[in-house]
């Protein structure tokens, strides 16, 4: 992979590994971000920083100002696929959904914050500047982590000796 994809395109996955070639053909084939584009959708978590496991989704935050266009939006275009369902998370005042499409887990988030703003975002581009500087066997170190149940901030935050709320720590290194 680039040193520095440019992560708002997911072009850089037709170069990646195997999951990455074939999260860029399922996405494109089944025009997924072309569909959200009003929302600027952006691809983050382990898949375009290669740090995946096998059960690994496809994780999309979209920019969400009006929460019934984007759910009418969700339920046009992929209300048909396998598993669908929306839910909302008050917490973060998102709107969330998931479902199938071939061998992928979607899960579309949508928060009314620009998507470059997002900490799932942000979390990314921190998590792949830490893999660049710390090298492949701190990469297999998460996935391992990852394996044995660790969501990927835990187990960065974990090898990073990082103390407190991992998510709020990994925004800060």
């Amino acid at each position: 992979m680039a040193p520095n994809p440019n992560f708002l395109n997911i072009f850089y996955l037709k170069n990646g590994n195997e999951r990455q070639k074939k999260a860029y053909q399922v996405l494109t084939e089944n025009n997924v971000l072309e569909k959200l584009n009003r929302f600027a959708p952006i691809l983050v978590g382990t898949i375009p920083i290669n740090i995946a496991i096998e059960n690994s989704d496809l994780d999309i935050i979209c920019d969400v100002n009006d929460e019934e266009e984007f759910i009418t939006t969700l339920k046009n275009h992929f209300q048909n696929e396998k598993g669908f369902v929306i839910s909302k998370n008050q917490n973060f005042h998102a709107v969330k959904s998931n479902f199938l499409i071939e061998d992928f887990e979607i899960e579309i988030f949508g928060q009314n914050i620009p998507t470059q703003q997002q900490n799932a975002y942000r979390h990314m581009l921190i998590e792949h500047r830490i893999l660049l500087e710390k090298g492949e066997e701190f990469r297999l170190q998460v996935i391992e982590l990852k394996k044995q149940g660790f969501k990927t901030e835990p187990a960065f935050a974990k090898l990073l000796g990082l103390e407190g709320d991992a998510y709020e720590e990994l925004l800060k290194v």
